[in-house]
């Protein structure tokens, strides 16, 4: 081969090896954009990048599978311990409520349990004792402004909140029979819903079949829907369930008035 064809050789094989790393270096740039993009996109990632960075054994970006399965593992250990915590912190707020409550101090009793909600929002008993300090906070609430008491503004609000926190106990564990026996007292007695009332009865005594004062109560809750025949046969049914002699006599008076209307 003459020298004239290796010098046109060499040249072609350099200008093909400068396009093929200009090509590779375009897909790199673009992909490295993109990547870039897409992850500044997100707060979060950024945020725990940043997190698990600090727990690298050089407080910097782990650069082997080894160093970032530790700095995993170290930052997972973290979270747990704040979980922890956060549930120990929830259980004082709880405690501090009941007290409260044992006080009679129950929209104190409310603002303890907001906090411990805040920790732990899905454990029923801490809404049924945010419902039970609720309803009885709406009975001490007076209306300022207008100078009334009873059921103004401000006992309304605590009202539905009591009618919320229940509902939400019952929707995280449905057999829990305090929580829908608390929220038909509510309705018949504080909200004057007593047909709301007869639904949660039923399921409380699929459970609870032989509470009297469960039976007067759905009694009570038929009576001022109309359903007079139905209350009388809940009466017959608790009258001789009770052991409490006030209860029994009021049921039975309550029993024989139904006789007369019917």
């Amino acid at each position: 081969m003459s020298k004239p064809d290796r010098a046109m050789k060499r040249e072609n094989w350099r200008r093909i090896k400068q396009t093929v790393c200009a090509i590779a270096g375009g897909v790199v740039l673009v992909g490295g954009v993109f990547f870039v993009y897409h992850w500044s996109r997100d707060k979060e990632h950024r945020d725990m990048a940043t997190r698990i960075a600090e727990y690298g054994p050089r407080k910097g970006v782990p650069r082997t599978i080894e160093d970032l399965q530790r700095a995993i593992a170290a930052y997972e250990d973290l979270q747990e311990l704040h979980v922890k915590d956060a549930a120990q912190t929830a259980t004082y707020w709880k405690i501090l409520s009941i007290r409260f409550q044992d006080k009679g101090m129950f929209l104190e009793a409310v603002k303890a349990l907001r906090r411990a909600i805040e920790l732990k929002p899905d454990d029923e008993t801490l809404h049924y004792l945010t419902a039970l300090n609720a309803a009885q906070s709406a009975k001490s609430m007076f209306d300022y402004e207008e100078g009334s008491g009873g059921i103004g503004t401000a006992s309304r609000r605590y009202l539905n909140l009591a009618e919320a926190a229940y509902l939400r106990a019952i929707e995280i564990e449905g057999s829990y029979t305090q929580a829908r026996y608390g929220l038909a007292v509510l309705y018949v007695f504080e909200l004057e819903r007593p047909a709301d009332a007869v639904p949660q009865l039923r399921r409380y005594m699929e459970n609870r079949s032989g509470d009297a004062d469960a039976m007067f109560l759905m009694a009570r809750a038929l009576y001022m829907t109309g359903e007079y025949e139905e209350a009388l046969d809940w009466y017959e049914r608790g009258i001789p369930l009770t052991k409490d002699a006030a209860r029994k006599a009021e049921a039975e008076s309550n029993r024989n008035y139904i006789r007369g209307l019917l």
